[in-house]
């Protein structure tokens, strides 16, 4: 693996220019609304937080939501809304495929801007709308959380990450009233780590790292921190990993490779001359990473 040659890989082909463009457009629409909803992959609450947005709405009143936290380890939730809380942010959990969280979101907006309602009441602007404006990164469920939140399909969800059809103001009830925007990444990442995270929840695309080499990486991680989710998952047991990893003949990258062919062995990801296929055997980590088929997993901690 090439650590360096992806280092600069996702420096410089991921950030396409359309990007640019929104960023530019959140930058005017900001000054439209009361209150900004940034939507968070509950996963990577950090890693998922973009900091142009944080630029562009810092004198702004602010709910972060931690979307798609049915996937998140439940202990992580609770711990990342006291991280945010404690920042003075509210911070809403939230699924957009059920639903859950999402009327307290619509509480805790109404909640945030009483007393400015309050204040336009005094001076004769009652019945005055709540303009809020929801943000956040690809594939976070921004789409979703929308259709949910109006209770109606209202925006355009695509197929691939940032795919949002154009600038809609959506009624979510007689008091407020939401500016969807299309998701932004951002021109260059902190990290590797950040790129990984990322990687690891389908926001960048496959094609900017090697897949084998992300699904590499997640099984690291899996094996560190949700060792008996992945045992489970693709049964095999604790003992073997731990006799894998003890082996001193082989550096620590090999023995976790390992263990990632043993998971494609037990998939049956096997082809000509009984080599495992590496390109089926990451395919189906990530995407069963992905729906939660692993288990309820968090890749950031809330030491972060």
């Amino acid at each position: 693996m090439n650590n360096n040659e992806n280092s600069r890989n996702m420096n410089i082909n991921w950030y396409p220019g359309h990007m640019a463009k929104t960023k530019r457009q959140i930058m005017e629409d900001v000054r439209l609304v009361d209150i900004v909803i940034e939507l968070l992959d509950a996963r990577i609450p950090i890693s998922s937080q973009n900091p142009d947005i944080a630029e562009i709405t810092k004198n702004k009143k602010k709910i972060i939501v931690l979307n798609k936290c049915d996937l998140a380890d439940e202990r992580q939730n609770k711990k990342w809304v006291e991280y945010f809380n404690n920042k003075g942010i509210s911070a809403v959990l939230t699924d957009s495929n059920s639903g859950k969280g999402i009327e307290e979101c619509v509480r805790k907006i109404e909640k945030i801007m009483e007393d400015d309602l309050r204040t336009q009441a005094e001076r004769g602007r009652i019945g005055r709308k709540i303009k809020a404006m929801v943000l956040g990164i690809p594939n976070v469920g921004k789409s979703s959380f929308i259709n949910r939140i109006s209770k109606k399909t209202s925006a355009g969800v695509g197929n691939k990450p940032g795919v949002t059809k154009q600038k809609q103001w959506i009624r979510i009830n007689d008091k407020i009233e939401l500016l969807d925007t299309p998701g932004v990444l951002w021109p260059k990442f902190e990290s590797e780590e950040v790129a990984l995270h990322l990687a690891f929840t389908g926001t960048i695309k496959e094609d900017i790292l090697q897949r084998t080499e992300i699904a590499y990486y997640l099984v690291k991680f899996l094996i560190e921190h949700y060792q008996k989710q992945l045992c489970e998952r693709y049964k095999i047991t604790e003992e073997y990993i731990k006799q894998q990893l003890s082996n001193d003949e082989s550096a620590e990258n090999e023995n976790i490779y390992e263990i990632f062919l043993e998971i494609g062995r037990k998939r049956g990801c096997i082809i000509a001359g009984g080599n495992i296929d590496e390109e089926k055997t990451a395919r189906i980590l990530l995407d069963e990473f992905k729906n939660g088929k692993i288990g309820k997993i968090t890749i950031e901690n809330e030491l972060y």
